[in-house]
This record gives structure tokens, C-alpha cells and sequence, in this order.
């Protein structure tokens, strides 16, 4: 009797589950965002004041370093935005929206002329799959393409690397990529000289953003762990981040 009222339990509970499903991804809940947009990372647009986080993907931060195919350090995360902005190149998006993230931006999918952004920032080897895009992830790692030129952390795993994080690539990792990718000083300077904002994390989590010229600017140290460098107030507020009283 009581593995009877278990199994209807669990049978009343994913009935439960699937209708609460349906009524989140129903179209009454989603919206549609077009326009141009502002490409503030690889994951993140804004389309007429609304902030769009690219589901189903990860591009890698924009003070992301990976290696490249000689073992070379480069700011694989500004390219990831730069290629995404160079492959829009001023044309109107078309996005479907469902739900909204942690930060406050709308998670959905984008279109291009009928071309899924999605899935080509992954085809195009420039993020990576934590949604229904693996295929593509294949595909650019076949080709090498993007990050898969070289060796690189997981973007999920850069925001919290430590000396245990795995690098991955297409090819051999190179014997010295941990102590390229995982060195403590690896961030002391900004990626870019146009990534010079500071973020740090408060005591509760929060995430604060630091401006050139704030008091507390020169005093923060960029090695700790949680730290990192944004590219532009935009992005910095469009990733949750709120700048510094002072």
C-alpha cells in the first residue's frame, strides 16, 4: 500500500511539474523582442532598453583568457563579443523570450533573417552548449574553430577556477596551460585596455562594480578569487553588476 502511494505521488508530482512547464513556456508568458541590438558580451544584448541573456549557450566572460594554437595567451572573451557584433553588423534581431535570469535579464533566443544566433555563436566555436546545441559544440570542435583553436576553461568553470579546474580543447592541451590559464596573476592587469572596470564581491555577494578615479579603486587587489575586470558600465549593469557609493 504505501509503494502504491508513493508511485502516485511521484506520478501526481510530475503531472504537476509538466503543467507548471507548459504554463512558463506557453506563449502567453513569452514575448518578442526586434530590433538592432547592443552587444555588451557574448551572452547579453540589449534591444530598446531591454537587457537579453542568450539561453541555451555560454560565451566565455569578456576578461576570459584562453590559449591560442601555439600556446599563446589571448582575450578569447572580447572576441567572442567582437565576433557576435561583427557577424550582426547593424542588422535587426528577432527574439523570443521566456522568463528572466538571476540578473534581472530576459533568457530567449534570437534570430537573425531566420538564422539562429544561438546556435551559430556555438557552430562558430565562440560559446559553448549548456542547452540543446551540442551538436553544433561537435561541429566546432571537429573544425576547430573559435575557443577550439586552442585550449580553454569552460566558461561555467572560468567564474569559479581554481587549481583543480579541467582546460579542454580540440587538440592536445599544451603542458604548461594550467599554469598559463590558472596563475594567480593571470588578471592583475586588465585583458584590454578598453576593460579597465573593476568588480569585486561584497560581503552578502553582492557584485560592485569600480570605476578609474573611485577611491577604493587602486586599493583593490584583482588576483582574489571573485574578482574581475568588465569592459563597459553597460555590460557591468547588464550582468548584475551596481557601481561603487564611492
Amino acid at each position: 500500500m504505501n509503494q502504491e502511494r508513493e508511485v502516485f505521488v511521484g506520478m501526481k508530482h510530475r503531472v504537476m511539474m509538466v503543467a507548471l512547464f507548459a504554463i512558463i513556456t506557453s506563449p502567453v508568458c513569452a514575448a518578442k523582442l526586434r530590433g538592432p541590438p547592443r552587444i555588451l558580451d557574448g551572452n547579453t544584448i540589449e534591444i530598446e532598453r531591454s537587457k537579453l541573456r542568450l539561453s541555451g549557450i555560454e560565451a566565455p566572460e569578456t576578461d576570459q583568457i584562453c590559449l591560442d594554437a601555439h600556446g599563446r595567451k589571448w582575450a578569447c572573451g572580447l572576441a567572442a563579443r567582437d565576433e557576435l557584433i561583427k557577424h550582426s553588423n547593424g542588422r535587426t534581431w528577432d527574439c523570443h523570450t521566456t522568463g528572466r535570469d538571476e540578473y534581472g535579464r530576459s533568457r530567449g533566443s534570437c534570430f537573425i533573417e531566420g538564422e539562429d544566433v544561438n546556435a551559430w555563436m556555438v557552430r562558430s566555436g565562440w560559446a559553448l552548449s549548456s542547452g540543446p546545441y551540442v551538436i553544433y559544440e561537435v561541429v566546432a570542435s571537429k573544425t576547430c574553430a573559435g575557443l577550439w583553436s586552442g585550449a580553454f576553461i569552460a566558461p561555467w568553470d572560468w567564474r569559479r577556477r581554481n587549481k583543480g579546474t579541467i582546460i579542454i580543447g580540440a587538440s592536445s592541451v599544451p603542458v604548461d596551460a594550467q599554469a598559463l590559464l590558472l596563475g594567480s596573476a593571470l588578471l592583475s592587469d586588465p585583458p584590454s585596455s578598453e576593460c579597465v572596470i573593476k568588480g569585486t564581491m561584497g560581503r552578502n555577494g553582492e557584485r560592485i562594480y569600480h570605476l578609474p578615479g573611485q577611491l577604493s579603486y587602486e586599493q583593490i587587489d584583482m588576483t582574489k578569487p571573485g574578482e574581475r575586470w568588465l569592459c563597459s558600465e553597460a555590460e557591468a549593469e547588464g550582468t548584475g553588476w551596481r557601481k561603487a557609493a564611492r
